[in-house]
């Protein structure tokens, strides 16, 4: 724990809008504008639509049917006052044709003006006007015999000209009308389409609007902020932890902001604690190396110093075993012979001890090793050992690492060694040795038919010193197995005693391809120093 922190303060929400707070109001208004504005385009298209189907469909249409009924009634007049004058019959062909179309005329009329009472009323008005002369002259003047001058053009003659003068002004009247809608038509039609034009110019002019705004917001309260944000970042993470994220924008960018700030601030707190950690870790790192100049002493004693005497020791015990031997009494040769045995273990085990203290210590630099060439060189120095066992020995072909060669043969030696030596004594030794790749590793098992090794033990026989034998039934020092350990975690790898392997010992180890780098403490110290010195 490096102390208590403090989140940072949140933004108030009843003073600071957060980014989807503002981005669900600017659409709704945006929305709301638009409706409206989509709403009164929408009104005046059908507006300017009604008054064209009207401009077209019915005033036009209604005006020029109503010249055609005036055509129709001259031809009428003219019909009824030639027959009268001369009682010839073919006058009366434009009449009668002049009836059949006042008919259609008068019904197409009625139709298109269907809805207009002021329009219907002039229609009507000319209706009458018509029937009135029809009645007193045109019907009279044509049931006249022909061949002769009908008298009722001369005695009516001055009546027939008022009668027609009549339906010629209500014909008048009615077509001033007509135009006059028909222009008042074309005037709202005109009108319109001016209301339609600026209703969509403003709708676009309010969506350019709505778009620059939207634009200007997003660059203002979101790029911006995010921007400056980054650039704090990019300074921080250049180096300069001292350096405040601003906090700007809405509410949520304002706390991102905060929470980045508060993870800056609780980085340094960090690097002042590892700081504190790297000059432990130094004083450390010093008293090891002091450990390891003794350590280094101690071997250098224990190789030289102690094995001296020894080596007298020995020497001396074994001379006096060679002259005195049977000259004394049973109990005199037994305590020698007990001298002697113990000073050639304490020589073994003092060497066995020094090989394992440089295992990972002091090794040759790493080198393409063939284990194939190593496991020969295994079996050779093994000879004699595999020859008196009768032991058969069988491997697959063996990779190529880069290692330590004098690790390589120590950890076959220990491995083919132990399976030679921990043998049944009813059957040859029978051990076999395989390779295959595991991933990025190689894995290796040694199997053999021997005594084994119980599940209970197969972890404590990969302890120092740790025997599961007496040295009068199978003799070594109990540091095979733990160099064999120490070896393979140097290569980037485990070993373990295969539980589930009942017929001897199956002993599974990897290798990596190279040996793992482990960065030395100096380099450590160095990377947190480099780390530490930004802190303010």
């Amino acid at each position: 724990m490096t102390g208590k922190t403090t989140r940072p303060p949140r933004a108030r929400k009843s003073f600071v809008w957060t980014t989807r707070r503002w981005l669900r109001v600017g659409v709704a208004a945006s929305l709301a504008v638009l409706a409206v504005l989509g709403g009164t385009g929408a009104w005046v298209l059908g507006r300017t639509a009604t008054i064209s189907y009207e401009l077209s469909d019915v005033r036009s249409p209604a005006l020029s049917t109503a010249f055609r009924l005036e055509s129709a009634l001259l031809n009428q007049e003219t019909g009824i006052r030639g027959y009268g004058l001369t009682g010839t019959p073919e006058f009366l062909e434009p009449y009668q044709r002049g009836l059949t179309d006042q008919n259609a005329y008068t019904a197409q009329l009625a139709q298109l003006l269907k809805g207009d009472t002021r329009a219907l009323d002039d229609l009507k008005t000319v209706q009458d006007a018509v029937s009135r002369w029809q009645e007193r002259i045109a019907r009279p003047v044509a049931a006249s015999p022909p061949g002769a001058t009908s008298p009722l053009t001369t005695e009516r003659a001055a009546e027939a000209k008022a009668a027609f003068d009549t339906v010629r002004q209500a014909m008048a009247g009615q077509q001033e009308r007509l135009r006059a809608e028909r222009a008042r038509t074309r005037s709202d039609l005109a009108a319109t389409i001016r209301l339609r034009n600026w209703v969509f110019a403003t709708i676009a002019a309010v969506i350019a609007l709505l778009a620059a705004l939207v634009f200007e917001g997003l660059r203002r309260g979101i790029n911006r902020p995010l921007e400056q944000l980054a650039s704090d970042a990019r300074t921080v993470a250049g180096g300069d932890f001292g350096h405040p994220i601003s906090s700007a924008g809405p509410a949520d960018l304002r706390r991102l902001s905060s929470e980045i700030d508060f993870m800056r601030r609780r980085l340094v707190r960090e690097l002042a604690f590892s700081e504190e950690a790297r000059r432990r870790l130094d004083a450390q790192t010093a008293d090891l190396q002091r450990s390891n100049a003794e350590l280094e002493q101690f071997a250098y004693v224990a190789s030289h110093d102690l094995q001296e005497p020894l080596r007298k020791v020995s020497s001396f015990t074994q001379l006096l075993q060679r002259r005195y031997g049977g000259q004394l009494d049973a109990k005199a040769d037994q305590y020698i012979g007990i001298a002697v045995d113990g000073a050639n273990r304490m020589q073994t085990l003092i060497n066995d001890l020094l090989d394992f203290s440089r295992v990972g210590r002091v090794h040759h630099d790493p080198e393409k090793v063939d284990l194939d060439a190593v496991m020969e060189r295994t079996l050779a120095a093994l000879s004699v050992g595999i020859e008196e066992a009768g032991a058969s020995i069988t491997h697959d072909p063996l990779p190529t690492l880069v290692a330590d060669p004098t690790q390589m043969g120590m950890l076959w030696q220990n491995l083919i060694g132990n399976a030679v030596k921990f043998r049944r004594p009813d059957r040859a030794p029978e051990i076999r040795v395989t390779a295959a790749r595991d991933g990025e590793l190689w894995r290796f098992t040694v199997t053999d038919n021997g005594i084994g090794i119980a599940p209970e033990y197969a972890d404590k026989v990969f302890v120092i010193f740790q025997r599961l034998h007496t040295k009068d039934v199978y003799p070594g020092s109990g540091i095979g197995l733990a160099m064999c350990k120490k070896i393979v975690e140097f290569q980037g790898g485990t070993i373990a005693v295969d539980p589930e392997y009942r017929d001897g010992t199956r002993i599974s180890f990897t290798l990596a391809p190279e040996p793992l780098q482990a960065p030395s403490s100096s380099t450590i110290a160095e990377a947190t120093r480099a780390t530490a010195e930004h802190a303010p």
